[in-house]
């Protein structure tokens, strides 16, 4: 795929201490019409290009010298803050969802991609251009640890939807007859759902009563 034809070649630098990739994503930019305004190698001379070039984007390392650690985070911060207008895409070789919530709650015209999507050459400058043109692009790797994590903070997750309405009507200290009326079912059918959210929340093997307390207070926390 090229974008070659377009009004005008998208002006991009590029900052990761590793030369093979550097080189190689710059390569692989200036055959596909994109302008390659600059290189760099840490977040500081990133900066001075930014300064320099006024790059429609830049493609930022997560990890760079000194520390190895988030200087291309800051960087990329740092961008934002002084050079809005400028797209930013950062790369990064493990899915790190800190950072990735922390760059995207910066605004729009932002992407967080693994360095392994960038073999995928047709979606990568797809990519690039979804980006630049006001988009939003998260790797599918990072939503779905999302939603791992998600799921994993979640006490209630474990439940069914009428299971939590149980639980929800219980927490207003409604009895299973209260509970039943509302729902219209019979007592039985809420003391079975009562038994199963008892169990799936794994509360410790008390007297009933104890256990609904923990399983309310479960739902509070929840909420």
């Amino acid at each position: 795929m090229t974008f070659e034809g377009t009004a005008d070649p998208l002006r991009v630098v590029i900052a990761d201490d590793d030369v093979l990739l550097r080189e190689g994503l710059a390569s692989l930019l200036d055959r596909h019409g994109f302008t390659v305004a600059g290189l760099a190698d840490d977040g500081n001379h990133l900066l001075e290009l930014v300064e320099k070039t006024e790059p429609d984007l830049a493609i930022v390392d997560i990890r760079m010298p000194p520390t190895h650690t988030t200087e291309g985070l800051a960087a990329a911060r740092e961008i934002r803050l002084r050079f809005p207008r400028v797209a930013l895409l950062v790369l990064s070789a493990f899915v790190e969802v800190e950072h990735a919530i922390e760059l995207l709650a910066s605004g729009e015209r932002i992407g967080y991609l693994l360095k392994t999507r960038v073999t995928d050459v047709e979606d990568f400058l797809e990519t690039l251009h979804r980006v630049h043109d006001g988009g939003t692009v998260v790797d599918p790797a990072v939503v779905q640890e999302l939603v791992a994590a998600h799921r994993r903070r979640d006490p209630l997750g474990v439940l069914s939807p009428r299971e939590r309405e149980v639980l929800a009507l219980m927490a207003e200290g409604r009895s299973n007859a209260g509970v039943a009326k509302e729902l219209w079912v019979t007592e039985g059918t809420v003391e079975k759902h009562v038994r199963s959210i008892l169990t799936k929340l794994d509360l410790p093997e008390t007297d009933d009563t104890h256990r609904r307390v923990l399983a309310v207070l479960t739902f509070l926390e929840a909420a």
